[in-house]
C-alpha cells in the first residue's frame, strides 16, 4: 500500500509514453497484432515511443531511453553502451526484438554485448508487454521491442536529408549520423551512416571506469517500390562495434584500476599494473576488447487482393563476435563465433465483414553457428531448424472487441561432437576436427535436441464510456532452451563468467493473465496494468559454490554459474498519468510506475527468503515523475520551446537471490534529470533541434541492481566500503537535428 501512496503523493509529470498526446483509438500498432490496429482495440499493453520522443531523449542508448519512458520496461547493463531488454522482469532470450519485422539474432544469450542497431535511423518503437508467442514462436515469452527503420513519406521526388551530432559529458560521447532520402508516387530510396565515440564513463566513487569506451559505426541503405496493389522494398544495415570488456580488477588500497598485461598462470590480479590517467581518459580502444560485426540484408513485400492483405518477409544475418582478451598476442581472440540466421515469414489477413477480421501464418529459421579461431569455446557449433503456424480471429460488436488465436512451433537443434586441443606452444586450446582427437578433450558431446509447444492467445477489449476502456487478456507463451542453456561448457572471456548448461533442459511455457484499464479524454491521460505470470520449467542461472559455500573457480578470475530449472511465478502492476491541470495548458504533469515481484516455486525453496525463493534479476519499485512547459516565443523562426525536470526513484531491492552468493542486496536512490529544447524553422519546410540535457544532475552515487558491473570485485572488504562498480554519474548533453 505504501507504493499507492507514494504514487498519488509524488509530483504529477507528463506520461512516460508517448501516446499521451494522441487518442488511443488513433493510434496504430502493428506488434502484438496480427493486422494493424489501434491500441485501444488491443487486449495487451502496448506502448509506442514515437521518433519525435526519441529525437528529444538523451540517454546513454536506446534500450535505457526505453527504460526510462515505460513503466514495466528495464535494462540489464554492463556500462553505458551495453544494455538488454527486461520486460516484467524478464529479458535475454525471453524478451524478442524485432528491427522491420526481423527477430535480431545475435548471441543474445550473452551479456556482454548490446542490441546491434543504428538509434539513428529509427523512427518507431513498440513495445509489447506479456507473452507474444502467438505471433512470433518461441523467444516473446515476456514480450517484443520492436524497432521500424525511417520510410520517407515525401511525392515531390527531391533529394531530403538529416544530419544530427550530440555530444555527451561523461563519457565524451560523440555521435554524429547523416541520411539523404528521396520518394515519389512509385519510388524511395534511403541512405545513411553514423558513427557513436565513447571514452570511459565515471562517476564520484570510481573516477573512470576503465574498459567502458567503444567506437561504434553504421550504415544502412534501403530501395522501394509501391504499386496500385501493394509495395516491395529491399534493405541492407551494417554494425561494426569495437567495444571495451570491463573486468573490474583493481590495486586493493588505492582503488585504481589495473589492466591484464599476462596470461594464464602468470597474471596475478593483485599485481597487475595500474592504469594511468592519460589511458583512461583517451578515446583509443584497449587492445583487449570485443568486436562486434552484424550485418542484414532483408526484403518485405505487401500485396492487396480485395479484402485480404499478405505480408511476405525474407532475411539473411550474420552476427560475428570476437573478444580479445590475451595481452601478449592481441590479435589472437579468445572468443570467436559466427551466427547466420535466414528467416522467412509470410501472413495473411482478411476483412470478412464490418465485425470479423481473420488472420494467419507461418514463420520458418535457420540458423548456423560456427567457431572459428578462438581459444574459449563457451557453445559448440550448432544448426538450428523452427518452424510455426498460427491462426488468429477479431471480432468486434458495439464496445466490444474480441481477440484469440491459437499457434504450433516446433524447434530442431543439432550439433557434432567437440574436440579441444592443448596447444603446449602457444598455451591455448583449439578446436579441432572430429577426424583428428588423438590428444584432444570432449567438450562438447553430439546434440540432437527438439522442441514443440502450443501458444494461444484470448483478450477483450470494452469502451466503458466515451473516457474509460477496460482490457483483459489470458494468453500461454513457449520458449524453447537456447544453446547456452544447453550446452554450454567453457568461459566466455568477455562476461567473465565460465556457463554450464542443462542438457536436460525442457521448454518453458507460461500463463499470463493481464487486466488494463485506460482513461483518457482532453486533459487525461491515464492507465494501470495488473498482471500474473505463472512459468513453467523457468530456466535460470545461479552461481556455483562447494560445501563449504565458497564460489567455485574453475578458470582463475572468472565466476561459474550453472543453468537450473523451476516453476517461477512473476506478479506486478504498472501504472501511469499524465495531465494538464492548470489554466495553462502549456504545463504538463505526470507520474509513472511499476512493482514486480519475482517467485522461484521450487518446493525445497519455500519461504527460504532471499536464500532460493525470489528470482534474480528482478527490478525494484521504480516511481518517475516529471513536469514540462511549452513555450511560443512568438516569432515565425522560433515556433517552440520546452523545458522540463524529472525525478526518478528506484526503490531498496531486498528480495534478491543470495543463494551461492549470486546476487547481494540494493540499496534505493533517486535521480533528478532537467532538459530545455528549441525548434527553430530556418528556411521554409526546414528546422533545426536542439536538444539539452543534463541526467543525474546531483552526480548521485548509487548502483542498479540490474547493472552487471555492480558483481566486478575481486576482493572481500576495499578502504571506501564500496563493493563492485557504480553507474554513471553526472552527465550532461546536446543533440542538434538539421532537415532540408
Amino acid at each position: 500500500m505504501k507504493y499507492l501512496f507514494l504514487f498519488f503523493l509524488a509530483p504529477l509529470a507528463a506520461t512516460a509514453q508517448d501516446t499521451a498526446t494522441r487518442r488511443l483509438d488513433s493510434v496504430f500498432v502493428t506488434t502484438g497484432a496480427a493486422r494493424r490496429a489501434t491500441i485501444a482495440e488491443t487486449p495487451v499493453s502496448i506502448s509506442v515511443i514515437s521518433g519525435r520522443k526519441l529525437d528529444r531523449t538523451l540517454d546513454a542508448n536506446i534500450i535505457d531511453v526505453l527504460a526510462k519512458q515505460v513503466p514495466g520496461v528495464a535494462a540489464v547493463k554492463t556500462g553505458p553502451n551495453i544494455s538488454k531488454p527486461f520486460i516484467r522482469g524478464l529479458g535475454y532470450n525471453r524478451v524478442l526484438t524485432l528491427y522491420d519485422g526481423i527477430k535480431q539474432e545475435g548471441q543474445q544469450w550473452g551479456d556482454e554485448h548490446g542490441i546491434e542497431l543504428d538509434p539513428y535511423q529509427v523512427q518507431k518503437v513498440e513495445l509489447v508487454k506479456g507473452p507474444a508467442s502467438l505471433l512470433y514462436g518461441s523467444d516473446a515469452l515476456a514480450g517484443v521491442v520492436s524497432f521500424f527503420s525511417f520510410v520517407p513519406i515525401e511525392k515531390d521526388g527531391k533529394l531530403h536529408g538529416r544530419a544530427g551530432t550530440e555530444y555527451q559529458s561523461n563519457n565524451g560521447l560523440l555521435g554524429n549520423s547523416i541520411r539523404l532520402h528521396s520518394s515519389n508516387e512509385h519510388w524511395r530510396w534511403t541512405a545513411s551512416a553514423a558513427q557513436r565515440l565513447a571514452k570511459n564513463y565515471r562517476n564520484a566513487t570510481d573516477g573512470r571506469v576503465y574498459l567502458t569506451g567503444f567506437n561504434e559505426r553504421h550504415a544502412a541503405a534501403m530501395a522501394g517500390y509501391t504499386g496500385r496493389n501493394g509495395s516491395i522494398s529491399i534493405n541492407g544495415t551494417l554494425y561494426d562495434n569495437i567495444q571495451g570488456i570491463p573486468d573490474g580488477s583493481r590495486d586493493s588500497s588505492t582503488r585504481q584500476f589495473t589492466k591484464q598485461v599476462a596470461d594464464g598462470a602468470a597474471d596475478d590480479i593483485t599485481t597487475r599494473p595500474a592504469v594511468s590517467s592519460k589511458e583512461l581518459s583517451s578515446y583509443r580502444i584497449s587492445p583487449l576488447h570485443q568486436h562486434i560485426q552484424h550485418y542484414r540484408i532483408y526484403t518485405n513485400a505487401q500485396l492487396h487482393t480485395g479484402n485480404s492483405e499478405w505480408n511476405a518477409l525474407l532475411s539473411w544475418q550474420q552476427n560475428t563476435r570476437r573478444e580479445y582478451n590475451h595481452p601478449l598476442q592481441t590479435q589472437q581472440p579468445g572468443l570467436f563465433v559466427q551466427l547466420q540466421t535466414i528467416q522467412s515469414a509470410l501472413r495473411w489477413s482478411s476483412t470478412i465483414s464490418a465485425a470479423l477480421e481473420l488472420s494467419g501464418g507461418i514463420n520458418g529459421m535457420y540458423q548456423q553457428n560456427q567457431n572459428r579461431s578462438g581459444t574459449d569455446f563457451p557453445i559448440p557449433d550448432y544448426h538450428l531448424y523452427d518452424a510455426g503456424i498460427y491462426g488468429f480471429a477479431k471480432w468486434k460488436t458495439g464496445r466490444f472487441t474480441v481477440s484469440a488465436g491459437i499457434r504450433q512451433d516446433k524447434r530442431l537443434m543439432r550439433s557434432k561432437d567437440f574436440y579441444v586441443r592443448h596447444d603446449t606452444a602457444t598455451g591455448y586450446d583449439y578446436h579441432t576436427s572430429p577426424t583428428d582427437t588423438a590428444g584432444a578433450s570432449l567438450q562438447f558431446p553430439a546434440l540432437r535436441n527438439s522442441f514443440s509447444g502450443t501458444s494461444y492467445s484470448l483478450g477483450f477489449t470494452y469502451r466503458i464510456n466515451t473516457l474509460l476502456t477496460l482490457k483483459a487478456n489470458i494468453a500461454r507463451g513457449f520458449r524453447a532452451p537456447n544453446i547456452a542453456e544447453i550446452a554450454s561448457n567453457g568461459l566466455d572471456p568477455g562476461a567473465h563468467i565460465v556457463y554450464l548448461g542443462n542438457r536436460q533442459a525442457q521448454p518453458e511455457f507460461s500463463l499470463e493473465e493481464d487486466l488494463g484499464l485506460l482513461a483518457e479524454n482532453a486533459l487525461l491521460h491515464a492507465g494501470l496494468s495488473l498482471f500474473h505470470n505463472y512459468i513453467t520449467s523457468y530456466i535460470y542461472l545461479s552461481q556455483v559454490s562447494d560445501a563449504h559455500g565458497d564460489p567455485v573457480i574453475i578458470v582463475p578470475g572468472n565466476r561459474t554459474y550453472r543453468y537450473g530449472q523451476a516453476d517461477a511465478q512473476l506478479i506486478g502492476l504498472e501504472a501511469y498519468v499524465s495531465t494538464a491541470p492548470f489554466a495553462d495548458r502549456s504545463i504538463t504533469v505526470g507520474n509513472s510506475f511499476s512493482l514486480i515481484y519475482g517467485f522461484n516455486k521450487e518446493s525445497n525453496f519455500q519461504k527460504k527468503g532471499i536464500y532460493g525463493e525470489y528470482l534474480p534479476l528482478i527490478p525494484p519499485f521504480q516511481n518517475t515523475a516529471i513536469i514540462s512547459k511549452t513555450f511560443s516565443p512568438g516569432p515565425r523562426w522560433l515556433p517552440a520551446v520546452t523545458c522540463g525536470a524529472e525525478w526518478q526513484y528506484t526503490g531498496a531491492q531486498n528480495r534478491f537471490l543470495a543463494l551461492n552468493s549470486t546476487e547481494t542486496a540494493t540499496a534505493a536512490y533517486q535521480l533528478i534529470n532537467i532538459n530545455a529544447g528549441a525548434t527553430i524553422a530556418y528556411a521554409r519546410n526546414k528546422t533545426l533541434q536542439c536538444q539539452l540535457q543534463v541526467n543525474n544532475l546531483l552526480n548521485t552515487v548509487y548502483q542498479s541492481n540490474l547493472s552487471r558491473l555492480k558483481y566486478f570485485e575481486y576482493y572481500s572488504s576495499s578502504p571506501n566500503g564500496r563493493s563492485g562498480i557504480y553507474n554513471m554519474g553526472l552527465n550532461a548533453c546536446v543533440k542538434v537535428i538539421v532537415e532540408w
